[in-house]
């Protein structure tokens, strides 16, 4: 993206904030270091024991609390911010916080915050600062932000599509039987940062194999690979802040003829999540669609997570494909779909997708073959 394009759209985007906590009753939204930060405003912080706050309010320019000697990320940003900077001794950390939140005057208002990133830290100075402040969620608020990609964001996480698929591919001939779970992990992941990977993998890859594969969360192990198993591979890269997030499945060698059949039954519940997703529809049916076919098949119980989460500049994030979500689906949102069925201490499939809603129904960002192959 052009400095010029950059600049359009992080003011495009402070601006649209404010629309939205004009419309939701608020009077401003704290942040801290996080994808929400970097969305609105292209900061770069790392959350650490030195605190980082931006503010906003509406007709107001953002103010910042930081450490001194971070300054220079504030050089050349393409709109005005207020700056507070501090030292090393945190004793004089409260009096800073103070000026900052009483010079964009939201002490005793009500400020917004985002629930799952603001940490005790940051919301004791803003607090202490003006305790009469009230907090309130803005989780809805920046999810209807960021739900919505626009195109230099698509072609982002095209990137990452791209990255992780060419980084599967050059793993795919390494892996033999008696391999350690860690062992295929350890090479996937050093073909990611081959590819082009931003240098930290937006999660660790999950490689589980035979009864490991019936966790849909493992964590990869000294297990080896062994005939008859099917082996999850669950992985993704990043680019430009981006994710993207894929699964698919393999057997190694002959399968048991129940094993066979699971892996078709995921593969038709994927196939019709895809078919069935465009605009319009309600989260919570798309959802439906995928489960449907594996609840058919007898394997209901054994599909024991929604169908799929959204996905962006993180990887679990709005709108998440589950039961009760009435969220209708827009162009311009993207989420993955992952039916999977997991039989305790035997085995288990996954195989999921990267998919954004157009205009007129959904396109797959990922394209490897979704068919469970066999490796030897």
């Amino acid at each position: 993206m052009s400095n010029e394009n950059t600049q359009t759209t992080l003011i495009a985007r402070q601006k649209k904030l404010a629309e939205e906590l004009i419309n939701a009753d608020l009077d401003g939204m704290a942040l801290n270091p996080g994808p929400s930060l970097v969305y609105l405003t292209g900061l770069h912080f790392h959350l650490s024991e030195r605190p980082v706050v931006v503010l906003f309010k509406p007709e107001a320019k953002p103010v910042i609390v930081y450490p001194e000697f971070e300054s220079l990320k504030l050089n050349n940003l393409p709109y005005e911010i207020e700056p507070f900077p501090y030292g090393e001794d945190p004793s004089t950390w409260g009096s800073v916080f103070s000026k900052a939140v009483h010079s964009i005057k939201l002490a005793g208002k009500k400020t917004s915050v985002e629930p799952r990133q603001l940490r005790f830290l940051e919301y004791s100075l803003i607090s202490g600062a003006a305790p009469e402040t009230v907090f309130r969620s803005g989780e809805a608020i920046l999810a209807k932000l960021r739900m919505h990609k626009d195109q230099a964001e698509l072609e982002a996480m095209r990137r990452a599509v791209d990255i992780a698929q060419k980084a599967l591919n050059a793993t795919i001939p390494e892996i033999k039987i008696g391999m350690t779970e860690k062992q295929v992990a350890a090479e996937l992941t050093l073909q990611l940062l081959k590819a082009g990977c931003d240098p930290e993998v937006p999660f660790s890859p999950i490689v589980s194999s035979g009864p490991n594969a019936a966790n849909p969360h493992a964590t990869p192990t000294e297990r080896k690979l062994a005939t008859g198993d099917l082996l999850v591979i669950d992985w993704g890269a990043s680019f430009n802040g981006y994710i993207s997030d894929i699964t698919r499945t393999f057997a190694l060698g002959k399968l048991e003829p129940e094993f066979e059949h699971i892996c078709k039954v995921v593969l038709e519940a994927n196939t019709a999540g895809r078919e069935y997703a465009k605009p319009g529809i309600v989260a919570e049916q798309l959802d439906h669609a995928t489960r449907i076919v594996v609840e058919t098949a007898g394997y209901g119980k054994y599909f024991t997570h929604r169908t799929g989460h959204g996905i962006g500049m993180e990887g679990h994030e709005d709108p998440y494909i589950r039961a009760g979500n009435q969220l209708i689906l827009e162009p311009g949102m993207t989420f993955t779909i992952e039916p999977g069925v997991y039989l305790p201490g035997r085995n288990g499939v996954r195989i999921e997708d990267d998919v954004l809603i157009t205009a007129d129904g959904c396109e797959s960002l990922t394209t490897l073959p979704r068919e469970v192959r066999k490796l030897s």
